[in-house]
Formats: structure tokens, sequence, C-alpha cells
């Protein structure tokens, strides 16, 4: 099934896309400053929410993490 219609496989790459956008920006800041107009605005602020948002993201990457290895 597509992630686009499984919830719960659309959360884990939205999840996905926002750690992996935070550790490019922490590795090499200006591949994705520069991006900060047209289609390529998503990743900055996926790297946005990432690292101003991160006590939430870890706590959302663990309750998925735990619903993945014990739910299914």
């Amino acid at each position: 099934m597509s992630a686009i219609f499984n919830f719960q496989s659309l959360l884990t790459v939205i999840l996905q896309l926002i750690c992996t956008c935070a550790y490019i920006r922490s590795l090499t800041p200006s591949v994705l400053d520069r991006n900060k107009t047209g289609l390529l605005v998503i990743f900055w602020k996926c790297a946005r929410i990432g690292e101003r948002k991160s006590p939430y993201v870890v706590v959302c990457c663990v309750v998925m993490a735990f619903s993945i290895l014990f739910m299914q």
C-alpha cells in the first residue's frame, strides 16, 4: 500500500524527512540555506522544524518506533 493512503506510513515518511533534513543541515548548513525559495523550500522548512521542535520530534519518533515494533 502507498504511504499516501496509509496514515501511519505517511507519518513515518514525514518524521524521517524532518530528521534527515535536520541532520543534513547540521552537517552542511549551506546546502539547505540557499534553498529558501522555490520548490526546495520544503526541505529547508523540515530542517527548521527538526531544529526548533526537536523534543517533540524525538517523542514522535519514539512513539512511532514503539508502535511499529510492538503494535504490528
